[in-house]
């Protein structure tokens, strides 16, 4: 495997993005993206006590699925990497004591998705894996009672205010198969735009991920063209156009092919959305299940999914700190077998 330019890794191997699993709550079901998911539970409790044991339960059922449709058992995994927004990722932790396989937990906020899927991808093109699972999930009231105020609460929220989605999502990388195949992962590096208001997610998150986008395209020498779709993980409405102006100002114009899960989940009018997505399951849901659908009837011959993470916490807030942020983008192609 390569470094190409400074940031990005070139997976000679093109891992195999065997299997996905995707399953989403009661509002996501609601949403335009509604027919590419694999399940919609339309208990947001998922028949738990909390929506905290609710959020592990829908990583493990993500992971469940993608295993089932991958035909993998959990014996011939080799490693699991796994995230979340709770704190020390108790839902990624927690789960994986339950699915009992070899664990590497990481924090990438909203990133985990493609943090974790490029992590899968270089352990598998390296051969210290055969099979990798990438994995997240988030719960709109879970992120809300750690990062705000909790939904008893009723707190108001500016438009600019995201919703965070509730859903687990997983993917299942391999060395051989059919599937759609992984050849590159840009790392991003951390980027702060000096917001402090948690309410700006978007905002906050623009730079950073203007700058991974910007770096691929400098590391591989690609242009544009040579990619069906480029989507920013939850950008939502305000930080969508914010990237793409930041990315014009260095002159690297996407136009039409630029889009942001965080608004592809959402019906804009569908209440207390506020300005779209966000979300440890927003990039990971949409990726995997409505992008991939996608890809397999042939819309998308290669894609780069760039996932993007605010790395605050509610100490950091409490401090005053501003909100440092993360991108993380992998290339996603079509392969022969598909």
């Amino acid at each position: 495997m390569p470094l190409i330019g400074k940031q990005t890794w070139q997976f000679d191997s093109k891992p195999v993005l065997q299997g996905t699993g995707v399953i989403v709550g009661p509002r996501e079901g609601k949403g335009p993206l509604a027919m590419d998911f694999d399940e919609i539970n339309e208990d947001a409790y998922f028949g738990q006590e909390s929506w905290e044991k609710a959020e592990r339960r829908f990583l493990e059922e993500a992971v469940q699925i993608a295993m089932r449709k991958a035909n993998v058992t959990r014996e011939q995994i080799d490693v699991m990497f796994a995230g979340d927004l709770l704190n020390q990722i108790i839902t990624a932790n927690f789960s994986a004591r339950t699915l009992a396989v070899p664990f590497l937990g990481l924090f990438g906020a909203c990133s985990t998705s493609m943090e974790g899927l490029a992590l899968a991808a270089l352990t598998v093109d390296s051969g210290f894996a055969t099979h990798a699972i990438a994995a997240t999930a988030s719960h709109n009231s879970t992120a809300e009672r750690q990062f705000r105020y909790p939904t008893e609460y009723g707190g108001q929220k500016p438009p600019s205010a995201q919703c965070t989605v509730t859903g687990g999502a997983a993917a299942i990388v391999s060395k051989s198969g059919l599937g759609p195949r992984i050849t590159h992962a840009t790392i991003g590096k951390v980027v702060d735009f000096g917001i402090k208001n948690p309410f700006e997610m978007g905002p906050a998150m623009a730079p950073a991920a203007a700058d991974t986008i910007w770096r691929h395209f400098q590391d591989t020498g690609r242009t544009v063209d040579e990619y069906d779709l480029i989507v920013t993980g939850d950008l939502a409405r305000v930080g969508h156009p914010l990237a793409a102006e930041l990315l014009e100002e260095q002159g690297l114009y996407l136009g039409d092919k630029f889009k942001d899960c965080g608004i592809l989940i959402f019906d804009p009018d569908q209440p207390e959305v506020f300005s779209g997505g966000s979300g440890c399951a927003c990039c990971g849901v949409v990726t995997f299940g409505h992008l991939m659908r996608r890809m397999q009837q042939g819309e998308f011959g290669r894609i780069l999914v760039c996932a993007t993470g605010a790395l605050l916490s509610p100490l950091s807030s409490q401090q005053g700190e501003s909100i440092p942020c993360v991108a993380h983008a992998v290339v996603i192609e079509r392969g022969s077998e598909t």
